[in-house]
C-alpha cells in the first residue's frame, strides 16, 4: 500500500509537489507531454491537440501514466493512494466515461482554470477500467489546485466527492473530510513558545525551544503526515525568490520523508520516499530528489519544443550527487 503526502505553497509563483512513498520503483521518469501527443482515451476517444504537462510517470507502451504533473496554464494534479475507500463508477452511457488512469491528462489537457476543472469534473463519470491485465486500476485520491484554490477528488461507493482543499494538503486514509476534522485535535499547537494554561496555582515554564508544537504527531501514518505537514506548511516562511520558495518546499515535505528502516511492509523490504517534487506550475519547471540523491534536479518543459508529438522522457538521476570540495 504506497503512501504519499502532496502539498502546494504559495510565494510570488505557485508551487505544487509531493512525496511517493513505496518500497520499490516502477522506473520512474520526469515526462514531458506535447501539444500534439495524441491521447486515445479509452471511452472518449482521441485527443490530438491539448495543452502540454510535464510530471512524474511511468512510461508504458508509450502512454504517460502520471502520478503528479502540472500543465502549461499552471494547474497541478497529483493521485494518491487510497486503498480501501477508492470504488469507481460504472461505465454509463450520456456520461464523460474517463478511467482512473486517464483521469490526470484528461483533466490537465483540457484546463486552463479551476473553474474550468469543476465543470468538466460535473459531466465526468471515473470508471474502474484498467490500463492493462498487467496494470489493474490503483485505488486513488487526487488533489488538484491553482494558484488560487485546491480540490480534492474522492471517487466511493456513494459517488464522486469534490471537495474545498483549504490547507492545500493530502495524504492518504481515512478519506479527506475526516482528515480535516482531525485537524481540530491539533488547534492548540503554535510555532510560539506556550503559556502556562494549566494552573494558575502551580509556575510552569517552558525548557526548550519549540514546545508550542508538542503534541504534533511524529509518526509515519497518513492521518500524522497530513497534520504534521498541514502544521508544516501553514506556518512555513520564505523569501519569494525561485531558490528560496523551491528550497522551502523541499523542507515542508521533508517533514514527512520516510527513512529506511522505520516502516517495515515485508520481511526485509521497508517503504521509503522513493522521490520528493515541486512544480513550479507559473513556471513550468518540475523539480525533484531521489532517495539515493538529495541533489535537486530540474527540467523546465519550455525548454522542449511543445508544439511536438512525441514524449520526452528524462529518467531520473538515483546516484548521490556529493559536490567535493578538495
Amino acid at each position: 500500500m504506497r503512501m504519499c503526502t502532496a502539498a502546494t505553497y504559495k510565494t510570488k509563483d505557485f508551487y505544487m509537489g509531493r512525496t511517493l512513498d513505496y518500497e520499490f520503483s516502477y522506473g520512474d521518469e520526469v515526462t514531458v507531454t506535447p501539444r500534439n501527443y495524441p491521447f486515445d482515451f479509452r471511452h472518449m476517444g482521441k485527443i490530438d491537440t491539448h495543452y502540454a504537462i510535464i510530471g512524474m510517470a511511468h512510461v508504458a507502451g508509450n502512454y504517460p501514466l502520471y502520478y503528479d504533473a502540472i500543465n502549461e496554464k499552471g494547474i497541478g494534479m497529483a493521485g494518491l493512494n487510497f486503498v480501501g475507500n477508492a470504488v469507481y463508477q460504472e461505465v454509463e452511457e450520456g456520461r464523460e466515461n474517463v478511467a482512473q488512469y486517464e483521469f490526470i491528462p484528461w483533466i490537465l489537457g483540457q484546463c486552463a482554470s479551476m473553474k474550468e476543472v469543476r465543470e468538466l469534473l460535473e459531466k465526468m463519470n471515473l470508471v474502474g477500467t484498467p490500463f492493462s491485465q498487467q496494470l489493474p486500476a490503483a485505488q486513488l485520491h487526487w488533489m488538484i489546485a491553482d494558484k488560487d484554490e485546491a480540490i480534492t477528488v474522492e471517487c466511493m461507493a456513494d459517488g464522486l466527492h469534490i471537495y474545498d482543499n483549504s490547507v492545500g494538503v493530502l495524504t492518504n486514509n481515512p478519506p479527506f473530510e475526516m482528515q480535516m476534522f482531525l485537524l481540530n485535535n491539533y488547534m492548540q499547537l503554535s510555532p510560539k513558545q506556550p503559556e502556562n494554561q494549566f494552573s494558575d496555582e502551580i509556575s510552569l515554564k517552558t525548557y526548550s525551544r519549540g514546545m508550542g508544537a508538542l503534541g504534533l504527531p511524529g509518526d509515519l501514518s497518513s492521518a500524522s503526515r497530513f497534520a504534521r505537514v498541514a502544521f508544516t506548511k501553514l506556518n512555513s516562511v520564505s523569501g519569494d525568490s525561485e531558490a528560496e520558495s523551491v528550497s522551502q518546499f523541499f523542507h515542508i515535505l521533508g517533514s514527512v520523508e520516510q527513512q529506511r528502516g522505520c516502516c517495515e511492509v515485508a520481511e526485509g523490504k521497508y517503504e521509503i520516499t522513493i522521490y520528493t517534487s515541486c512544480c513550479n506550475a507559473d513556471k513550468g519547471i518540475y523539480y525533484y530528489t531521489t532517495y539515493e540523491n538529495q541533489q535537486i534536479t530540474a527540467v523546465d518543459m519550455h525548454r522542449e519544443n511543445l508544439d511536438g508529438k512525441e514524449l520526452v522522457r528524462y529518467p531520473l538521476i538515483q546516484e548521490e550527487q556529493i559536490h567535493w570540495l578538495n
